[in-house]
């Protein structure tokens, strides 16, 4: 009973020190997201970055297939992206990133990159590797994101 006892206490304090883990990471997060946008509205930046990377343009429809969202959906989002300066919005004509917008874009894009690299670098199969980058690309810190490219870049140099 004493030994049940001992691993409970033990669970307890494992218990508090996650917990203050888990706040503490929610703080620095809160910190650490300077501009007021959320993982959904860089969804939709980079969706616009890559579109107009390829065609030259990006429509409501392009936005609405390419994040399988409604188009009234698509058009709440850019009215969002409008009102915080991510994007120039004229209807009937069409948008265009503003500098701020470009920034954001190609922030994630190079998030996403060096994820997928480092995945594949570890031998996660390719669509995984796009899955899983995908989910974290919002999430990481500046500081992580320096070492990770760091990493890359050096074992590139060795191999």
């Amino acid at each position: 009973m004493e030994n049940l006892k001992a691993r409970l206490d033990e669970n307890n304090d494992d218990s508090d020190n996650r917990l203050k883990l888990i706040r503490d990471a929610h703080n620095v997060k809160e910190e650490v997201i300077e501009e007021q946008h959320t993982d959904r509205m860089e969804d939709y930046l980079e969706v616009i970055y890559e579109l107009i990377r390829k065609k030259g343009y990006a429509t409501q429809t392009d936005i609405s297939e390419s994040l399988n969202v409604s188009l009234p959906g698509v058009s709440k989002m850019l009215q969002r992206l409008e009102e915080t300066n991510y994007i120039k919005y004229e209807k009937y004509r069409g948008l265009n990133l503003t500098e701020e917008g470009i920034k954001v874009a190609e922030n994630i894009r190079e998030k996403h990159g060096l994820l997928s690299e480092f995945f594949k670098m570890i031998d996660v199969d390719e669509d995984i590797a796009n899955i899983d980058a995908e989910g974290i690309e919002h999430h990481l810190h500046p500081q992580t994101l320096k070492k990770l490219r760091e990493f890359i870049r050096n074992h590139k140099k060795e191999t």
